[in-house]
């Protein structure tokens, strides 16, 4: 057994580790791991300037080590990483499938492996191949691209085809599906109640086919899967990890973690207690960083492996497993990562992909298109961590764009909780005379969101609503525009199709 200081183990230790970091420049601390052996590094939207500045800090990083893994977490749509300043430019999953035209999904994902392709990103933590079957999941919802399996199963191979066709490695998650949830693993553990009949019906069915279109990378779920193991999460479990996933599924790739400081794991094992489970259980890499990015979090991981090693609660093999695979995938990425830019794809697609997307009910001939500058309210919730709260969304902002003389509100739960006449004095008041357009996020699963376009909808029958999350079954308003996500090129595609410069 290797001694308490032997490199040749801390060398291991450090290659499963997936560390974050802040700053967007590349930390001294860094660049020293990758030098003691750290095989992968994440970014996240604080470490993201420009396409050419992650290009420089990549470049940077890859001195210390040409293959080095660089991982993000861009899936476009609502959670992006790339474009979290701006909103992004291509829209998320709920609106590929809502279109669904897998030709189309395969030119978005190619699209964005062409920009992460240019700037040195190696790894996507993306696509969500999670069936949003429980329409009160709050951390999953316009991340999948339906409720249906069929349709998840189909665009999830067409989005990892046009991703890895542009040289960046895709990652099916969260394995063995994050659809039937209704808590956030963010802050605690969810639980899939289904049989494993039932599992393999609808969950698993999209990372088969991910695997059929040759994903390289599967990132596991922090749930409990009790048909599989009534006792582990899935992040922490053999059962799930190696015999079903790599047994059963035969997946040989890369199997990498949610991020291992969430509370789903964490509150019950402690930041290093479950980097240990993970590797023991068949995970290869830990990302981490998302909160924790710091050089004390990446020495407590790999001090915690060694030791596992030598108190044999890790074994030493499972770990030089895994440490093999990371190298392995390093040297596929690696690769590819150093090949000729693909092809650049035409710029508007995610506009047209956006507009397509769009959907009416409820139309009637005197809402459309709006007869003069509008009054917007925005009804927005409190998002789950996987989106960046800074990235800017609605439709507030492209109509001033289109219809000088728009006025706008952006209205939280506190704002409209309290009764009094807040609601007369910031949206009818500034509408009166004027159209009004109420723009909603998941109004389904917030009920003083509903609540509030209830009682708006009681004074002015005539607005228009917006939903910019997950359509629900009914359809208020006068005319009823449904996006399929909170994209910046949603917000305009609904903007124009509200001034009739758009049909849906």
């Amino acid at each position: 057994m290797a001694s308490s200081s032997d490199p040749t183990l801390e060398h291991l230790a450090n290659s499963v580790l997936q560390p974050g970091f802040e700053g967007t420049t590349a930390p001294d601390w860094v660049r020293r791991k990758i030098s003691e052996g750290l095989g992968s590094v994440v970014l996240f939207s604080r470490n993201i300037e420009s396409v050419e500045q992650v290009g420089r800090l990549t470049a940077a990083l890859r001195a210390e080590n040409p293959d080095l893994i660089v991982a993000i977490d861009e899936e476009a749509g609502d959670v992006t990483r790339m474009e979290a300043w701006t909103g992004s430019s291509r829209p998320g999953n709920l609106a590929l499938g809502a279109v669904d035209d897998i030709d189309l999904t395969e030119r978005v994902a190619h699209d964005i492996g062409r920009d992460l392709h240019a700037a040195g990103v190696s790894l996507n933590f993306a696509p969500s191949a999670d069936v949003n079957s429980n329409p009160l999941n709050p951390v999953i919802g316009v991340r999948s691209f339906g409720s249906r399996t069929d349709i998840v199963s189909r665009h999830t191979a067409a989005w990892i085809r046009g991703l890895q066709g542009a040289g960046v490695a895709a990652c099916a998650k969260h394995f063995p599906g994050h659809g039937d949830t209704v808590v956030d693993s963010h802050y605690g553990l969810p639980q899939v109640q289904g049989s494993a009949e039932e599992i393999a019906l609808t969950a698993l069915p999209p990372f088969i086919a991910a695997m059929e279109a040759g994903v390289r990378a599967v990132m596991t779920a922090h749930l409990l899967a009790p048909a599989y193991d009534p006792d582990l999460p899935a992040t922490l479990s053999h059962r799930i990890l190696v015999d079903l996933l790599r047994g059963e599924l035969r997946f040989d790739g890369l199997v990498v973690t949610d991020g291992i400081e969430m509370g789903a794991v964490t509150d019950r094992y402690g930041i290093d207690g479950a980097t240990v489970r993970a590797l023991a259980g068949g995970v290869d890499a830990v990302c981490v960083g998302g909160e924790s990015a710091d050089e004390a979090t990446a020495d407590l991981l790999s001090t915690a492996l060694v030791k596992a090693v030598h108190e044999r609660t890790l074994p030493e093999e499972r770990l030089a497993e895994a440490s093999g695979r990371v190298r392995e995938f390093a040297a596929w990425s690696g690769e590819r990562s150093r090949a000729v830019a693909p092809a650049a794809e035409d710029s508007g697609i995610g506009l047209a992909a956006a507009r397509r997307a769009i959907r009416v009910r409820n139309r009637s001939a005197a809402a459309l298109p709006l007869t003069g500058a509008p009054h917007v309210v925005e009804l927005s919730p409190t998002m789950n961590l996987a989106v960046d709260g800074r990235t800017p969304w609605g439709v507030a902002g492209p109509l001033r764009d289109l219809r000088p003389g728009t006025t706008s509100v952006r209205l939280t739960e506190p704002d409209v909780a309290p009764a009094g006449d807040l609601l007369d004095r910031e949206v009818l008041g500034p509408a009166a005379g004027r159209p009004l357009v109420v723009v909603v996020r998941d109004a389904a699963r917030h009920r003083w969101m509903t609540d509030t376009l209830t009682r708006l909808l009681r004074s002015r029958p005539d607005a228009l609503v917006v939903e910019m999350g997950v359509p629900a079954g009914d359809s208020p308003g006068a005319a009823h525009l449904i996006t399929h996500g909170a994209t910046r090129v949603s917000g305009i595609a609904a903007a124009e199709l509200l001034v009739g410069g758009a049909t849906a």
